[in-house]
């Protein structure tokens, strides 16, 4: 599978896990409608209407869930253009994953908001926010393959570091976190923050080794494989045998969006890979030539 292929499929990913999230569970848009500081004078000089009738109104807890259905719908379309989406066709099909890739930034906005403003939870998402765009931009005529490279590895450093700042405790460490490693490796509450801070350091490194020649190879194997382990911890740490099907129901969409995590750097690796590829081949040409 080529690159193009494998960014279609991370796309892909990101878009149908949100549409399963939307559609099945909930998402943080609450956390704007219900802000009293934000909307009560909105509320209340715009529109006659008291913060307490609105607050409490089943009407407003119905149009905003709508609109996180009306969400997952959204991003179901985005998910099927993505992988539809040619060059002929791309006029049209770009347009939902622009309004989805538009959508999972005003996403990561509220989960941030959430996260009481904390820059590395936005920026701990670029990966998933950042993909549909790039995915619109590798469809242009001529667009260059290697700044496609470069902008995917700004994405790799960039969501792994903002993790790395969770992990490595620059941030609370979540107490998620701390509960998957404890579930997988049946481990203390002590081994689980050491691991996290090793993991954090690791993190780290990455965001430097990746742009050295001699080193991003094997960088970017570490990459795909500890982005495919965070990604499946998920289920890992939360499934239970006696009720099966719910703990995948309530988990794995989690899974299913994160994967592209692991995804990215191996499309940047196959690039590399190709890429040397080529420049042997044609040394070889001017060698016998």
């Amino acid at each position: 599978m080529n690159k193009i292929n494998l960014l279609k499929l991370s796309v892909f990913f990101i878009f149908i896990g949100r549409a399963w999230q939307h559609l099945f569970w909930d998402a943080p848009y609450r956390t704007f409608f219900w802000d009293e500081s934000l909307l009560k004078p909105i509320i209340e000089n715009w529109f006659g209407v008291s913060w307490r009738i609105y607050a409490t109104s089943s009407t407003t807890d119905f149009l905003v869930q709508s609109l996180i259905i009306g969400k997952g719908f959204l991003y179901v379309m985005a998910a099927i253009s993505s992988l539809l989406i040619t060059k002929s066709n791309k006029k049209i099909l770009k347009i939902p994953i622009f309004i989805g890739g538009v959508s999972l930034v005003i996403l990561t906005i509220l989960l941030t908001k959430e996260k009481f403003y904390h820059f590395a939870q936005f920026f701990e998402h670029s990966i998933q926010f950042g993909l549909p765009f790039v995915l619109l931009y590798s469809l242009k005529e001529g667009y260059n393959k290697q700044k496609l490279i470069v902008i995917l590895k700004i994405l790799i450093v960039v969501t792994f570091f903002s993790h790395g700042l969770y992990a490595f405790g620059v941030y609370p460490v979540p107490g998620k976190f701390v509960d998957m490693v404890i579930n997988i490796f049946g481990c203390s509450e002590s081994f689980a923050l050491s691991f996290l801070y090793i993991a954090g350091i690791l993190d780290f490194v990455i965001a430097v080794l990746i742009f050295i020649p001699k080193l991003s190879k094997y960088v970017l194997i570490y990459a795909v494989v500890w982005g495919l382990l965070t990604a499946l911890a998920r289920v890992a740490a939360n499934f239970y045998w006696d009720f099966p099907i719910q703990s995948l129901h309530q988990n794995l969409y989690q899974v299913i969006y994160r994967l592209p995590h692991g995804i990215t750097p191996l499309i940047v690796l196959t690039g590399i890979v190709v890429y040397l590829k080529q420049k042997k081949t044609l040394k070889i040409k001017e060698i016998t030539g």
